[in-house]
């Protein structure tokens, strides 16, 4: 990956909707150099997908909150088990498996404390092997999340 396919990157995840003409232009390429470089990272997995980056406000949802869960147990079956029940809630916008305290944290979105008792009541208390769990309630996002840095292996930003 060059300069050229890591600025191609850092377009489309500005803004996947651009016709490649745009991100040419931007990037300084020709457009049927563009659409090959895309289609290479396309095919090397690097671009995973595209999707539309949607205002939760503008669908009435107020509320981000992470949960820590920690499990009765950490053996496999028990998180294979935790693992696929989390996958059949679209209530729960990610999961991670981490070190430290908790075995897992999760992002949760709500409409406000009361639907977010509603996600607390008919889908994180059903969750499997749950231990404890500990909700912590965004006051804002200082830095949301706009995609991942592309600077190359071991460069630092310019």
């Amino acid at each position: 990956m060059d300069s050229f396919d890591r600025q191609i990157l850092l377009e489309l995840q500005r803004d996947s909707s651009q016709p490649i003409s745009e991100i040419a232009e931007r990037v300084n390429l020709s457009l049927s150099a563009c659409h090959r470089r895309i289609k290479l990272l396309e095919d090397a997995a690097v671009i995973d997908g595209y999707m539309a980056r949607l205002d939760k406000r503008s669908l009435g949802l107020e509320v981000d909150v992470f949960v820590e869960i920690s499990l009765t147990s950490q053996s496999q079956e028990t998180l294979d088990f935790f693992e696929k029940a989390v996958m059949t809630y679209d209530e729960i916008l990610e999961c991670h498996l981490t070190t430290g305290n908790a075995d897992y944290i999760m992002r949760v979105t709500a409409s406000d404390v009361r639907d977010y008792d509603r996600i607390h009541r008919n889908c994180l208390a059903k969750l499997p092997h749950v231990a404890s769990m500990r909700s912590i309630f965004a006051l804002r996002a200082i830095k949301p999340w706009k995609g991942y840095p592309v600077f190359g292996n071991y460069q630092k930003a310019p």
